[in-house]
């Protein structure tokens, strides 16, 4: 699933393409996302102009003047930049159709991924309105962690990844942030100290910054807003290496499940 980086990646790769750009129509191939596609959708953006490419967590948000367009990219969706004329595959269900002649394309195979129409702040939209504060932000801190938690017996690694929590840090950054900061995934949250939290809430900044700058994580079919891929993967401390010797002790990093998702981690730097 394209995470924080990925998607944050997307916006800057889309973001100059579309800024005061006016919108000629959508083309809609498929309603039949994760939730219908608005089926006015032609109408309400067509001669509208983009005024900013915006990202809350893993929602993108294209301000169209008269409301924003709200695109989350599911399990396995991208978006990046066409020529309004190719021809659109199969699993390609929807364009933003630009007066320049190019288009905005999600491609979403899955169909996990959402395309809405907000009018007013986008913000207050039901699936954005709860999400607790941005990673990279000065709202997100160790002290933040630290008091948010207090009641959590939950693994350290699924509160993590609560987006009521902190905004879009996902199961790979959960994983190698953890690590960076030498804290047992396994561990519950209400255990882990203020000064760890402070760790913590440095490493997820400093993990999500690197992964950014590298254009994120291609571990399938993911690439940026801009048609490239990322090259984050390369530099993955636990994640994805099973079995393969830790970078720090040597010893065989660890895999798990937690929320039935793959959670990595090394037994000895990370012992508590």
């Amino acid at each position: 699933m394209p995470e924080l980086p990925e998607v944050e990646t997307t916006r800057r790769g889309l973001a100059p393409h579309l800024l005061n750009q006016r919108v000629r129509t959508a083309i809609v191939r498929n309603r039949a996302l994760r939730v219908p596609v608005p089926k006015r959708l032609p109408q309400l953006v067509a001669g509208t102009t983009i005024r900013e490419v915006a990202r809350r967590a893993k929602y993108l948000l294209i301000d169209c003047g008269t409301g924003t367009l709200i695109v989350h990219l599911g399990m396995s969706g991208r978006l990046w930049l066409v020529d309004a004329k190719a021809p659109a595959e199969i699993h390609d269900h929807f364009d933003l159709v630009l007066e320049n002649g190019t288009a905005v394309r999600l491609r979403d195979p899955r169909r996990f991924g959402l395309v809405l129409w907000q009018e007013g702040d986008p913000l207050e939209h039901p699936l954005l309105a709860s999400i607790g504060p941005e990673p990279l932000s000065p709202q997100f801190s160790g002290t933040w962690l630290y008091e948010v938690t207090r009641n959590r017996t939950a693994a350290i690694k699924l509160v993590l990844m609560d987006g009521h929590v902190v905004a879009g840090v996902g199961n790979i950054y959960a994983s190698e942030a953890l690590f960076r900061a030498g804290i047992n995934p396994k561990i519950a949250a209400h255990r882990v100290s203020r000064a760890r939290y402070d760790v913590l809430a440095q490493t997820v900044r400093d993990t999500l910054e690197a992964a950014i700058q590298a254009g994120g994580s291609t571990l399938r079919d993911y690439v940026g807003g801009d048609g490239r891929a990322g090259y984050f993967q390369n530099e993955h401390l636990v994640y994805g290496r099973a079995g393969k010797p830790c970078f720090h002790c040597g010893t065989a990093v660890r895999e798990l499940r937690q929320g039935q998702r793959a959670t990595f981690y090394c037994p000895v730097c990370q012992r508590r």
